[in-house]
């Protein structure tokens, strides 16, 4: 299959994949964690996981921004109408956008509430935000509303991937195999 000569590299493909399966992994965790009928114990532990990937994820997609900066994604096919270029750079920015608004908002929501962040305590990191009923709040209604448009914006992300490999068939979705 011909990936129009025009890979992601190594480092890329790998933030790629690390930032994707973390977040899919985040998901189902965030929904269950806000459910009713979930026992404390297994809320809290969900919580732990929540936090502390969050804080992962946004150290990596800040390691995929400064990548990305110093080695800009290869050119997309020339066969790729102008329209689906500019959607594919428009999505790809969102996401980026969303994932950062997603750990920082997640961040103040849980620091401006009095709650620890687990692996910055044990790192020493202080509070960057001061506690906060009313920040946290904010921050709360941003992290869902950002969790809503994310999500769709993965839906798109994927399907148009899947599009390009399976009916058009022109090595964009190869371009990012984790192979």
């Amino acid at each position: 299959m011909d990936d129009g000569g025009s890979s992601y590299r190594g480092p890329a493909r790998l933030l790629h994949w690390l930032v994707a399966l973390l977040v899919l992994a985040t998901i189902p965790v965030g929904l269950t964690m806000a459910g009713d009928d979930v026992s404390r114990s297994l809320r809290d532990t969900l919580y732990l996981f929540h936090k502390n990937t969050g804080v992962l994820i946004l150290l990596l997609v800040a390691c995929r921004l400064a990548y990305r900066i110093a080695h800009p994604a290869p050119p997309l096919p020339t066969s790729m109408p102008a329209w689906q270029a500019a959607a594919a750079r428009a999505t790809h920015g969102a996401l980026y956008t969303l994932l950062v608004v997603m750990g920082l908002s997640g961040y103040v929501y849980v620091k401006a509430g009095g709650y620890p962040i687990e692996v910055l305590d044990a790192l020493g990191v202080p509070p960057l935000v001061p506690r906060s009923d009313v920040i946290s709040g904010v921050a709360e209604s941003i992290h869902v509303s950002a969790w809503m448009v994310l999500i769709a914006l993965i839906a798109v992300h994927v399907a148009a991937a899947l599009h390009h490999g399976i009916v058009r068939r022109d090595g964009v979705l190869w371009r990012m195999r984790p192979w």
